[in-house]
């Protein structure tokens, strides 16, 4: 199927070929007709997916044909995100999408100028990409009028939950005139939300288009075996010998964050850290220079890295694995995107085991465990004690003539390549050492 069998209008589908697109996404063919319909959605997807242009394109569209009757200055769509790095992602789009359709859009969130953001509110602006905190902010100023918004979007409504939005959430809505189109896009659905859809969403068409909480079969997970000791110098050995390239690593807190790009930096890795106590102009410019391979590595704290958007990442790294196992839904979901294979490596601590058999259960599978070359392991068994792995190499620092092959080499030249277009397959091949006796998982 193609884009123009969904019922866009030329001015859109002259932008999607422009963006490099000519096939939709699964999620994009199922919801793109529903929303040109009228019909409300709940829609389970995760990041990666298309999700935005599933909601983006069609809103444009229907915003478009009636725009000869509406006043252009009024907000007639409200895009609700979790944190400012979607909200510049979402309205990104919107102009992308929408470069040949006279449509102003603005994204309005917390940590950057007020004044700014206020000059091009009173501009006009029909679409308004807006993170929950920050509108109501400028409601309480009496410097947003509702009265003619048509459409409502929540995009990763799970995150705004996690987030402690859900009371700004439902005073929005209760500000939003009753007659309008609600469209809310999430990848889990806890008690909480699935709550708010009966209230916001009216005989809602749903999408589904793969189960819940489950992963891309794109993204290889495993699972690293690691001492909280060793864990700084393991991955900086992996990254220094090429067997991790270009790596999201997420992290717990913003000091180890600190604290692990400081190392990092030190051992001559090009390292950046964006985490809540950066300032906005310092989170975009390291997310600028990772994206363009200044840097190969960006550490991130859970909060920071929602919504962070990245074409044909090979790596994302779970340097602490997250407290809950659909977070780890969510960290994974930005490698294996857009038909390139990606890998999830966990770096795990026999203290991190309750999180990992979490994830598993989760998933509805084990995850394969293997050893960094060159790093004593130690197993772990079922009474909780540790025994020396068979085979493991002594010693905590990195193997000295490891003449392996590198792991992961497609993943490697996809993303160095990526400007030069998507390949179409990687070889899929571990490439660390199973450690003996250990689960492994289908690959």
């Amino acid at each position: 199927m193609s884009f123009s069998q969904l019922g866009l209008r030329p001015e859109l589908l002259r932008a999607i070929a422009d963006s490099g697109y000519d096939t939709p996404t699964p999620v994009q063919r199922e919801a793109i007709p529903i929303v040109l319909a009228g019909r409300d959605l709940m829609a389970g997807a995760q990041t990666g997916t298309g999700k935005t242009a599933a909601f983006v394109l069609p809103i444009l569209q229907r915003l478009h044909a009636s725009s000869t009757d509406v006043d252009r200055r009024a907000v007639r769509a409200l895009i609700l995100v979790p944190t400012r790095e979607l909200a510049i992602q979402v309205e990104e789009s919107v102009t992308t999408y929408g470069v040949h359709v006279p449509l102003r859009s603005v994204a309005v969130y917390g940590g950057a100028s007020l004044p700014d953001q206020l000059r091009e509110l009173d501009a006009g602006a029909e679409i308004v990409v807006a993170t929950p905190g920050r509108l109501l902010d400028l409601v309480w100023r009496g410097s947003i009028d509702f009265g003619a918004v048509e459409f409502l979007v929540l995009d990763e409504a799970d995150r705004m939950l996690d987030m402690g939005f859900i009371d700004d959430i439902r005073t929005i809505i209760s500000l939003l005139p009753t007659e309008r189109q609600s469209l809310l896009f999430s990848a889990t659905f806890p008690d909480a939300i699935k709550r708010l859809t009966r209230t916001l969403l009216r005989d809602p068409a749903t999408v589904q288009v793969t189960p819940p909480n489950s992963t891309t079969t794109l993204v290889e997970h495993v699972v690293l075996r690691v001492e909280d000791d060793q864990k700084r110098a393991a991955l900086s050995h992996l990254v220094r010998s090429g067997r991790i390239t270009s790596a999201l690593v997420f992290v717990r807190t913003k000091h180890g964050a600190d604290r692990l790009t400081g190392h990092l930096f030190r051992d001559g890795i090009r390292v950046a850290a964006i985490h809540g106590d950066r300032a906005q102009s310092q989170r975009i410019a390291a997310l600028d220079d990772f994206k363009e391979g200044r840097v190969s590595v960006l550490v991130a704290t859970e909060v920071a890295a929602r919504g962070i958007d990245i074409d044909a990442l090979p790596y994302v790294v779970n340097y602490d694995l997250p407290r809950s196992a659909e977070d780890y839904v969510h960290r994974i979901g930005r490698t294996g995107r857009a038909g390139v294979d990606g890998v999830a490596i966990s770096l795990v601590s026999e203290t991190e085991l309750p999180q990992l058999r979490d994830i598993e259960r989760l998933m509805g599978r084990p995850i394969a465990v293997e050893q960094v070359p060159g790093f004593a392991a130690l197993a772990w068994t079922p009474s909780g004690g540790r025994r020396p792995v068979r085979g493991a190499a002594s010693g905590s620092g990195p193997a000295r003539n490891d003449s392996r092959r590198r792991p992961h080499e497609g993943r490697a030249r996809a993303h160095e390549s990526r400007q030069g277009g998507r390949p179409s397959s990687v070889p899929r091949r571990a490439g660390w050492t199973a450690i003996p006796g250990e689960r492994t998982a289908e690959r």
